[in-house]
């Protein structure tokens, strides 16, 4: 393992906790593992970024992918899975996605969380883009985000599992033989801790959500600035296909100027009969795919897209007017609510719509038991790449990624503490160091980011815009480092200036992954590079990051991922609870 010795300018921590894990970030994935890891007897520590229930879960609006109807089946799931990965989803991953995933969701429901029900009782299932099978299982109609949020909080709080809201972590601790050894962080507000303050653990697993807020208009929260991404680099991790960037294809439009966190039109209203039209009201994808809307995420957005050029417009429109007043009160209340906020009443009208960034298919590279390139540290959720989605992800199987592979790395963390692999204490963190190592952006830099990658690495990408926002970015990284190196100044530690620069450097990395892969793949879109191309580039895109702040960025061998640790540990089943 190779640390890159940085870490952001931030003082010295005041004060620690002690754990045998500490998981950063409290959506699906994070209070799954954190459950998981404190069955196991091991002391746990939950530590997010703002409160337990703020995180990118509880937007979740269209449900669980999991083969729990009848006549489905685990392998009609991973051949789904298969297809909208386009070629670069590891096959071992996806069948322990589409495997382990039915009773992942049952746990679930066994921790408290409520399915909508049929009125024969069992699970109401429906289907989303590129499922062959009514396969979602959802809650509240088009909240089931909130509902799995809701149950996973009441469970961590009813079991007494210790946790630090309101705060952002900043970098990973390690020992001297390079091995995880916790976490510093910065908690926001009044509490028992303030301040920049440390939790020293031997195993830290990353569940800090996405990056969409790296683009100007996305579905992501405010909270999603690719933090967790940020600091595997800095730790030396390696991170694997960034370039597969999802724009979920119906995003209510705002207008042209909108920014930030904009409203979803889940996928599934599209599974329950809505079309996509055009302004003339002409459905544009009959003919473009054997499912039409339900086409996977990539195929329609492209779809969405060049109906736009052909008539030089900025959106499109999705019409459910059929469905009536009934059934958009009953199974899309928070769709309905959302749209009537802004003016749009969807039983009426048709709903303006655009494609807008939401997901990111890449992340920390890990095995199939969550393990990263850094002994010790584990990632799952959004900030992962467990090789499940490909070059695009099937919908809904994000939530079911965040049980199946929490779950798989407490079962490692417990397997390592019982042999020993990992260590019993807690290993001696190096000490810290008082001049700052990485250059802190000014808070402003965000919205500067955020429109240098909209323009140049959004839907459509060319050589030409991408070497542009390259440029942009370089200028931004090279004038905090000279200013640093000048003169020793950087911009004041804060939350502000610390999300800055995490989202210059996961900006950098997807620039620089994109760039590389000269072809059209899955949600990765080159103008110049139309087609695709398996002989050249059914591989994957690994990058470093280099202890002079440089990027390392090659291109593997095969599309088999290599192994993450030397002699890796069996995977671990989940044990039931």
């Amino acid at each position: 393992m190779n640390s890159t010795g940085i870490r952001l300018h931030a003082p010295a921590p005041g004060w620690a906790l002690t754990a045998d894990v500490v998981v950063v970030g409290s959506g699906v994935a994070g209070l799954t593992a954190a459950m998981r890891c404190e069955a196991a007897g091991l002391r746990t520590i939950v530590v997010t970024k703002a409160r337990l229930d703020d995180g990118s879960t509880r937007w979740a609006q269209g449900g669980i992918a999991a083969a729990l109807g009848e006549g489905d089946t685990p392998e009609q799931h991973l051949d789904d899975t298969l297809v909208a990965g386009v070629g670069l989803c590891d096959p071992e991953a996806v069948r322990v996605l589409v495997t382990e995933g039915p009773d992942a969701v049952r746990r679930l429901i066994e921790a408290g969380a409520h399915f909508d029900r049929s009125s024969e009782g069992g699970l109401a299932l429906t289907r989303e883009g590129g499922h062959h099978r009514s396969r979602i299982t959802h809650a509240g109609g088009d909240a089931t985000g909130a509902e799995v949020s809701r149950a996973l909080v009441e469970a961590v709080r009813a079991r007494g599992i210790r946790t630090v809201e309101n705060a952002l972590v900043l970098d990973l601790l390690t020992d001297a033989d390079g091995r995880t050894a916790g976490v510093t962080l910065h908690v926001m507000g009044e509490g028992q801790h303030d301040g920049v303050g440390a939790v020293h653990a031997p195993a830290v697993v990353l569940a800090t959500g996405g990056m969409g807020q790296v683009f100007a208009a996305t579905t992501n929260p405010s909270v999603s600035t690719g933090d967790g991404v940020a600091l595997a680099l800095r730790a030396g991790a390696e991170v694997s296909d960034l370039e597969f960037v999802q724009f979920h294809p119906t995003v209510l439009f705002l207008g042209p100027d909108a920014e930030g966190q904009q409203p979803l039109v889940s996928e599934a209203v599209r599974g329950e009969g809505a079309h996509l039209v055009d302004a003339d009201g002409v459905r544009f994808m009959q003919g473009q795919h054997e499912l039409a809307e339900l086409a996977p995420r990539d195929i329609v957005a492209k779809g969405i897209v060049r109906r736009m050029q052909e008539r030089d417009v900025d959106h499109m429109y999705l019409d459910g007017r059929h469905f009536g007043a009934q059934m958009w009160e009953h199974r899309f209340p928070t769709i309905l609510a959302a749209c009537r906020a802004h003016g749009i009443d969807p039983v009426t009208e048709p709903i303006p719509i655009a494609p807008a960034a939401h997901y990111a298919s890449g992340g920390v590279r890990t095995d199939t038991s969550g393990r990263t390139t850094v002994p010790g540290l584990y990632a799952c959720g959004e900030v992962a790449c467990t090789g499940v989605h490909g070059a695009n992800r099937l919908a809904s199987n994000s939530l079911l990624e965040g049980l199946v592979y929490a779950e798989r790395i407490a079962a490692d963390i417990a397997a390592g503490h019982a042999d020993g692999t990992l260590h019993a204490r807690v290993p001696a963190p190096l000490p810290h160091r008082e001049l700052p190592e990485h250059p802190l952006l000014p808070p402003e830099a965000r919205l500067t980011i955020q429109r240098i990658m909209t323009e140049g690495a959004g839907v459509l990408r060319s050589a030409d815009s991408l070497t542009r926002a390259a440029d942009r970015l370089h200028h931004l990284h090279t004038e905090a480092r000279e200013a640093l190196e000048g003169n020793g100044k950087t911009a004041e530690p804060g939350v502000d200036t610390w999300e800055a620069t995490n989202l210059l450097c996961v900006a950098r990395v997807l620039v620089a992954a994109a760039a590389r892969r000269e072809e059209t793949r899955g949600c990765h879109w080159r103008e110049d590079h139309a087609d695709r191309d398996d002989t050249t580039w059914r591989r994957h895109i690994v990058v470093r990051l280099n202890p002079d702040r440089t990027l390392a960025v090659h291109t593997t061998d095969t599309p088999e991922f290599p192994p993450t640790t030397p002699g890796p540990r069996p995977a671990q089943r989940p044990q039931e609870q």
